[in-house]
């Protein structure tokens, strides 16, 4: 059996390999050092150098994202979380998180945990949650394995946020051969706290005692951080005990007693220990103020007995903070979480000098300098070279005439509507709780983006997740800015005001400089769109590394910079359904129709056709459409909107259509391709709809930016030039049981 005077010894550079280092890294610890680590040290160095904590192929330019506006209260990377100012002495924190890797191998667990850690970023702070959301990739939905990984997924997601109580309010779920091997799980949340009252993850004043508290220390998760930043291979099941196991009735406790205990000026700080566990909560609390601390593992409350210093360490068991008490008041903190039921244990001090000490059987096992660990500290910084892959060309050498329009249209919609990444997620999101706690005003009334009551405030929150990974496939800068674009757009068609974005970087290997190409170009994307709307990044998560061998092969996933947006509603009334409303009503087209049928479901699925630029997308056309959007809703106009996405027109009128069961009686328009016109998606156009009385007012006020009466919201028939496609309530009942019918289904 492994002691730990084995761990005491000098590592050599065949056991920093084999945790992850390159050799060049190996002799910069030594440099720091002074000596070669023992392998407790090397293991630390592992952890925190690993691309999941230190981002050091990403930082460089993650540092060109806009950050700043007048809103923010903290600035990406200061925190655990975004916080943003959303008036009347309230502030919002939120942030999203992948948890991609584990559930790879663990579906339930390794999404459950992810929701976990997700939640604790957010009332680490001093917030309490009010919001979930979730953006799902996975593969063929016909492979056994497809089918397993989600089932997994969305039960670990529904079971731990239903014990949690925090309501899921929105998400997107898409599938491609792409994540056959591996899945994305990427977990949103957003909680509100008073102004002025964040606790920080931070560490000072010499002499301060530093307590664990939460759940026992176990075996679980041990070197996760480091298993996040490789990748999935035929033997990573040997990696399982990366994967953690969460608990969510002791975080639901942890809950409760983080936020009484922030309630006091007890303590000095407060970190949640995810990747990298013990490891990374002492470093960067001590490296954001220059402090170190002295820590006994001995102390440490353990799950299983004979835990070694470096497993102490690494673990990465859920539902655990470091907090930093104030000198005197340990007792005050104490009481707290034993109402609670929960460990509260003195592990150590904080100390002068900036050196992270851990000692074990009075034995010091560790001494490294907690700058050396740190982003922004002595973390490596990497500039990696990129190019531009073959296909991209390929992909502007599409032409539109190279697709023969089908003759039977009402068999295209009908193949749309019954497409997994197109049909009803109904089977999932009843697998949420939806309506938990905070009141979930999209419900009843459902909107583009999922909106949230605030007690006792005319104001509410409104949230999105959205990327288009086959867009940014087909251009990484075009697309990438879409997606800001969407999230935008989601937010000004529920009556928000778009406030900031998080977001969830899911990339292949950033060694390949194709990959590398592809994230340099979501940034540049990002950055201008971000920039145009005025929603600075908040903080996220950089997640490389995912991709599959095949054929002796790295094939990595569609690049996937998942946007989380957050945005104000300025009054309830404001809040504007997605749905067709009275019989009789007006339907419109805000924004330009385009003869483009590029990177659509219709032409990816139905034609097949893999190989096309993303869609139409100017952003200046974007962003005056929105704000002309925005003051319709405002003066009262409108009576639903709902934008252009997915499945293009058609699906927009469908959706509009199926939750009075109102259908629409609407016109084409000659001078394009009718397949291009209902089912292409070219971007910044919204349908909707207007009581007859309003139609002077819309017109004059949507003259800028074009637009086109399409017809009335008529009957219960989809009817598109004289001839329908079907009832809504038939369309309906194929649309709401499709996945699950594909989920449910004997290959």
């Amino acid at each position: 059996m492994e002691t730990t005077a084995n761990h005491l010894a000098e590592a050599s550079l065949e056991t920093a390999m084999e945790l992850g280092l390159l050799k060049e890294e190996f002799e910069q610890i030594k440099e720091i050092l002074g000596r070669t680590p023992n392998f407790t040290e090397v293991s630390i160095y592992s952890v925190m150098w690993s691309e999941h904590c230190s981002y050091k192929n990403s930082i460089k330019w993650l540092k060109t994202l806009p950050k700043e506006g007048p809103h923010m209260l903290a600035e990406a990377g200061e925190e655990n979380a975004g916080l943003v100012d959303i008036g009347d002495g309230l502030a919002c924190a939120f942030k999203i998180e992948s948890h991609n890797h584990p559930s790879a191998l663990e579906p339930y667990q390794g999404a459950a945990t992810g929701v976990g850690g997700i939640n604790r970023d957010i009332f680490t702070m001093g917030a309490r949650p009010i919001a979930q959301l979730n953006s799902l990739r996975f593969g063929n939905i016909e492979l056994d394995r497809t089918k397993w990984l989600v089932k997994g997924v969305v039960k670990g997601i529904g079971d731990y946020g239903n014990s949690f109580g925090i309501p899921v309010v929105g998400g997107e779920l898409f599938f491609d051969e792409c994540y056959n091997t591996n899945p994305l799980v990427n977990a949103m949340s957003a909680g509100i706290m008073k102004t002025g009252t964040m606790i920080s993850a931070t560490s000072y004043g010499v002499g301060n005692p530093v307590f664990i508290v939460g759940s026992s220390t176990g075996k679980d998760g041990i070197h996760g951080a480091a298993f996040a930043s490789k990748d999935i291979t035929e033997d990573s099941m040997e990696d399982l005990p990366a994967v953690q196991v969460g608990d969510p009735f002791q975080e639901k406790l942890l809950l409760e007693a983080s936020l009484e205990l922030a309630e006091t000026d007890a303590i000095i700080g407060m970190q949640d220990m995810g990747a990298a566990g013990i490891t990374c909560s002492t470093s960067e609390m001590s490296g954001k103020e220059g402090f170190g601390m002295i820590i006994d593992l001995d102390k440490v409350p353990c799950r299983q007995e004979g835990m070694l210093p470096f497993e102490i360490l690494l673990s990465e068991s859920q539902e655990r903070m470091l907090v930093v008490v104030k000198k005197g008041r340990e007792a005050e903190v104490q009481a707290i979480f034993d109402k609670w039921d929960l460990n509260c244990v003195e592990i150590g001090e904080v100390t002068e000098g900036g050196r992270l000490e851990y000692f074990a059987k009075g034995i010091k096992v560790a001494d490294v300098p907690a700058e050396s660990l740190v982003l922004g500290g002595g973390a490596p910084v990497y500039e990696r070279e990129y190019k531009e892959p073959a296909y991209y060309q390929k992909n502007k050498n599409f032409s539109i005439d190279s697709i023969e329009e089908p003759k039977d249209l009402k068999a295209v919609a009908k193949f749309l509507w019954n497409h997994p990444n197109i049909a009803s997620k109904k089977w999932v999101m009843e697998q949420y709780d939806s309506m938990v706690g905070t009141i979930n005003m999209s419900t009843n009334n459902p909107t583009d983006a999922g909106v949230v009551s605030i007690k006792d405030m005319d104001k509410a929150l409104a949230f999105t997740v959205d990327c288009n990974s086959r867009y940014v496939h087909a251009d990484p800068e075009k697309g990438c800015a879409i997606a800001v674009a969407e999230a935008a757009r989601n937010i000004v068609c529920s009556g928000g005001e778009p406030s900031a974005i998080t977001n969830c970087l899911n990339f292949g290997n950033p060694y390949n400089p194709e990959v590398y190409w592809q994230f340099v170009g979501a940034i540049k994307g990002m950055s201008a769109a971000c920039t145009k709307f005025k929603t600075p990044v908040t903080g996220g998560n950089v997640s490389f590394y995912n991709q599959s061998m095949q054929d002796g092969v790295d094939v990595p996933v569609f690049p996937t910079p998942t946007i989380g947006m957050m945005g104000i509603v300025p009054s309830k009334e404001n809040v504007t359904t997605l749905a067709f409303q009275n019989e009789g009503d007006l339907i419109y087209l805000l924004g330009e129709a385009q003869n483009d049928i590029n990177s659509s479901e219709y032409l990816y699925a139905f034609h097949k056709e893999k190989n096309s630029p993303a869609p139409h997308f100017d952003l200046e056309t974007e962003f005056a459409l929105q704000d002309t959007l925005k003051g319709m809703i405002k003066s009262g106009i409108i009576a639903s909107a709902h934008d252009c996405a997915d499945g293009g027109l058609f699906m927009t009128l469908m959706e509009a259509s199926m939750p009075n069961n109102l259908g629409f009686d609407i016109s084409t328009d000659s001078n394009f391709r009718k397949d291009a016109y209902l089912f292409g998606e070219a971007q910044s156009r919204v349908v909707v709809s207007i009581h007859p009385s309003n139609k002077e007012a819309f017109e004059k006020a949507a003259n800028a930016n074009g637009f086109t009466l399409l017809g009335t919201v008529k009957g219960v028939d989809m009817k598109i030039d004289g001839e329908s496609f079907g009832t809504v309530a038939a369309a309906k009942s194929e649309f709401d049981s499709a996945l699950e019918n594909y989920l449910t289904s004997n290959n």
